[in-house]
């Protein structure tokens, strides 16, 4: 009888790991939860910031001027740079996006986060061989990288928030 109910929960721990390993989610777990109740962002306006904008709202933060605290969004720097040796045949490039924030109390200008930065960077391989892709490749990497700057962000306050 044990080595029913062993052999039974291995089987379904073994299901779980599956599932788990080929990308299986349940739904809601991984919704964005509210960083604050509210939240001004002010900086330049970019694809980061409209993106950013867009994930508070969908967590239910509400994004207005009058919030009590700012999130000060400088101009993200998209960088990129060769990897590879040669000028011909596959090329492997990588692309960095650099932004700066800072999040301040709106009452009294007091920094909670003084001078930050988010820096992520993703790599993909060109080819002279596929010219009319190579544009479709370097714009899937920025809006790759605009994802992950955005998720380091929301993690970042977030941890202020606690």
């Amino acid at each position: 009888m044990q080595r029913r109910t062993f052999l039974t929960l291995g089987l379904v721990g073994t299901a779980g790991l599956a599932l788990a390993g080929c990308g299986f989610r349940l739904r809601g777990f991984d919704a964005p939860a509210a960083v604050f109740d509210e939240l001004a962002l002010a900086g330049p306006d970019s694809d980061l910031a409209r993106l950013v904008r867009e994930r508070l709202e969908a967590a239910g933060t509400r994004v207005h001027d009058d919030a009590e605290r700012v999130l000060n969004l400088g101009q993200p720097e998209i960088r990129r740079r060769s990897l590879s040796v040669l000028d011909t045949g596959p090329r492997e490039e990588e692309m960095a996006l650099i932004a700066p924030f800072s999040v301040q109390r709106a009452s009294d200008g007091a920094y909670l986060l003084d001078q930050q930065r988010l820096e992520v960077s993703t790599r993909y391989t060109v080819s002279d061989s596929n010219l009319l892709i190579q544009d479709d490749l370097r714009e899937e990497a920025r809006q790759e990288l605009r994802e992950a700057a955005q998720r380091q962000l929301l993690d970042r306050l977030r941890s202020l928030a606690l």
